[in-house]
């Protein structure tokens, strides 16, 4: 599945697995390094997806202020 078509919830999963392989030192210096690379970039989309949310919930916070 392309990160771009990850879900939040299925790029952490996948991190999640992500870390543990690196953790378990069973993979070579290839797939070390390839596995970072994917998890640098899910790591990426995570934030990215956490700060528009944080965004729409100060945009919501603020409209719900103004009514008041």
């Amino acid at each position: 599945m392309a990160a771009k078509a990850m879900t939040f919830e299925q790029a952490m999963k996948r991190l999640e697995e992500i870390v543990t392989r690196l953790e378990s030192g069973d993979e070579s210096l290839e797939g070390s390094l390839k596995l970072f690379e994917e998890g640098t970039a899910l790591s990426s989309q995570c934030y990215k997806k956490l700060e528009k949310a944080e965004q729409k919930i100060r945009t919501l916070a603020g409209e719900k202020e103004d009514a008041e």
